[in-house]
């Protein structure tokens, strides 16, 4: 007798925790502020940097999550039900959400989807019209901070004017960051500013600050590359007596790993010049987890391995 309450009783403690969990995990909280969802973690940072006194935010996606083959899980259904306002970056970065996204319109807001498309590079080769990774331009993700501003100001009426003066801050802390950038590349001589990378996500960066670039894979890492490709890599990278090719932490290291032998079994040589963050940033609390963090760890791997 003693046995089935004691049995009971735990079958009633995990089941309340197990509710408990699923409601903090989905957006269910007593907290009354609204709530936005954001799929990338370079937008789920926009929010916490304009609006994190006034609104609750999830993130989907998280450090290492490649978002171009990410498949929602049933907690994340959950919090796109709840949510108030539902950020993602659009131009098909966010692949295999496109869909569930689309039933949502009213909640919904694509925010690199905002920037002028004379502005943007035209990858029809793509899912979508346009190459999404537009983060890797830092004057163009101020245009998308503003973008996400004003939709937050929305949101949140009466709390506004904080966001928009927040918003504002932030913005002029991204320009001091544009500056750094291009003093820290200048430190790269002109005939090493090639980055190349596992997949063709850099192109704004190499637009906004003169790089070439070049990936493995192309654009999106759902993408395959073959023997053609690596050899037609492996032959760039020694002609031209490139230093140092780079890792992305949302990608596996095969196809980088890849080229280094390709170049090795040539008689060639190059350095593994590091690993940077392409889709995704880096822990949550740590520097690398900011926008800014993020950039900087970037461009000082860039031009350390480089210059």
């Amino acid at each position: 007798m003693k046995k089935n309450i004691y049995l009971s009783l735990l079958a009633a403690i995990f089941l309340t925790a197990s509710l408990f969990l699923t409601a903090c995990g989905s957006g269910e909280s007593d907290d009354d502020r609204p709530y936005v969802v954001a799929t990338t973690m370079m937008l789920e940072d926009i929010v916490n940097q304009v609006a994190s006194e006034f609104v609750r935010v999830d993130g989907l996606m998280g450090p290492g999550v490649d978002p171009h083959v990410y498949r929602a899980t049933p907690g994340d259904f959950r919090a796109l039900e709840r949510a108030d306002l539902i950020l993602y970056n659009g131009h098909y970065l966010e692949a295999r959400l496109s869909e569930i996204l689309a039933t949502m319109p009213e909640r919904t807001f694509a925010a690199a989807e905002q920037i002028d498309t004379a502005l943007l590079i035209e990858a029809f080769e793509f899912g979508g019209n346009y190459d999404p990774h537009v983060w890797f331009d830092v004057t163009l993700w101020i245009q998308v901070v503003e973008a996400v501003g004003n939709r937050l100001q929305d949101l949140v009426p009466d709390h506004a004017e904080e966001i928009a003066s927040n918003t504002v801050a932030y913005v002029q802390e991204l320009e001091s960051l544009d500056e750094w950038v291009r003093e820290r590349l200048n430190q790269v001589p002109e005939e090493r500013r090639v980055l190349i990378t596992a997949h063709d996500a850099f192109s704004y960066f190499g637009q906004a600050y003169g790089f070439e670039v070049m990936g493995l894979q192309g654009l999106s890492t759902q993408s395959e590359y073959g023997l053609q490709d690596v050899s037609r890599m492996v032959r760039f990278i020694i002609e031209n007596e490139i230093p140092a090719i780079f890792l992305e932490t949302s990608i596996a290291p095969r196809s980088v790993q890849s080229l280094m032998n390709g170049v090795r079994e040539r008689g060639g040589h190059v350095e593994l010049g590091g690993e940077l963050f392409s889709d995704a940033m880096g822990a949550r609390g740590s520097e690398e987890g900011t926008y800014t963090g993020m950039v900087r760890f970037n461009i000082n791997t860039i031009a350390g391995a480089l210059e």
